[in-house]
């Protein structure tokens, strides 16, 4: 028997965790690790649901990004310099207010490679993302926000499930105009399509409304003016407080005050957002346990993330691979024995097998 589902946000913080890791290097082998990594556990965990088939869509979107950034590399050249040129494009010129870009002219191999690292740790960032999206409930996640950040939360969700929605209405009502020796591509068939599935989505739409103006939704309960003050003053410093110390540690002058100024940020932040809750009171059913299985998916990534920012810390070149000269990248042993770690959720929250139907015994002779 398969034990209950893991808390969503412990699927959030596993992957936010893996996203961070992915920004501390540039190196393409342990980015691609990385990618494995979150593939591997979405594969391995993924329930059978329509808002768990959005891991591919971020696959391509983090391929179209990659793209991208290598056609804005050999379009707007780069002042990097570099000896190895690939091809020379005609240049544009530019006035003299434009100092700085460059449209056309020679395109090297150092440019390239670096827009393929930065690129490359981009779409790492969105498809653990990607990963978080396809394994976390939407909807058990909105039950688990605190009661501040309900409404918000609500608009989220809604806007994360529509998308499967919308997907599974085109690819069934594309089906069923196949069966019945209808076109279905095409202009003609866009718009055959396209009015069905738009009709649907108002009506959808229109239901969910109803149901939350039955439910009560955007009920507000009286709370004193000093408690309203107090909560905004307390949530928008911790808001400035994360991001200073984010900040902080993103730059190598911040590092010694990055830290304390992100928790005392984040300790604000949720002093704000408890007392906020006080202003939509709501009761939860079932609420999600957090259980020793979330702590060690949660843990697992976050000493993901901790032990390559030590590794880029104590040796940036294996995690930064130099550009000028060009070199080939090598795969640090321990930096990547680090990012196995982040396979522990495949082992201990696997996806609940659906039961094997039994075949009906047979009649005995009459």
């Amino acid at each position: 028997m398969a034990g209950p589902p893991l808390h969503p946000g412990a699927w959030w913080l596993w992957a936010l965790a893996l996203g961070t890791a992915a920004t501390r290097t540039t190196n393409p082998l342990l980015l691609a690790l990385l990618i494995a990594t979150s593939a591997y556990v979405v594969a391995t965990c993924r329930p059978n649901a329509p808002w768990a088939r959005s891991y591919s869509a971020f696959v391509k979107l983090a391929l179209a990004v990659l793209l991208i950034r290598l056609v804005f590399a050999v379009v707007f050249g780069s002042p990097l310099p570099g000896t190895h040129v690939l091809v020379t494009l005609p240049e544009v010129p530019l006035p003299d207010w434009a100092q700085g870009i460059r449209l056309g002219g020679k395109v090297t191999a150092e440019t390239l490679v670096k827009a393929f690292y930065e690129g490359l740790k981009l779409a790492t960032l969105l498809i653990c993302v990607g990963a978080a999206n396809s394994l976390a409930n939407p909807t058990r996640l909105l039950k688990s926000l605190p009661g501040a950040l309900y409404e918000m939360g609500v608009a989220v969700v809604v806007a994360l499930t529509y998308a499967p929605n919308l997907i599974a209405d085109v690819q069934r009502m594309r089906a069923a105009r196949r069966l019945r020796g209808r076109p279905d591509t095409g202009i003609r068939g866009l718009l055959h399509v396209g009015l069905p599935v738009l009709e649907g989505a108002l009506e959808r739409s229109v239901a969910l409304a109803a149901a939350m103006d039955a439910r009560g939704y955007g009920r507000t309960a009286d709370v004193p003016p000093r408690v309203r003050r107090t909560t905004n003053a307390l949530t928008l410093g911790g808001l400035l407080g994360v991001c200073a110390g984010t900040y902080g540690l993103l730059t190598a002058e911040g590092g010694t005050y990055g830290l304390p100024v992100l928790l005392a940020g984040l300790a604000a932040a949720l002093a704000g957002l408890r007392l906020g809750g006080r202003r939509t009171p709501r009761t939860r059913y079932r609420p999600d346990r957090w259980d020793a299985r979330a702590w060690l998916v949660t843990g697992s990534g976050a000493a993901v993330a901790a032990l390559l920012t030590l590794a880029a810390t104590r040796d940036p070149a294996a995690l930064h691979p130099g550009v000028i000269p060009l070199v080939a990248p090598t795969l640090p042993l321990w930096p990547a024995a680090a990012v196995l770690l982040g396979l522990l959720p495949a082992f201990i929250s696997p996806a609940p097998r659906s039961p094997t139907p039994r075949s009906p015994a047979p009649k005995e002779p009459s």
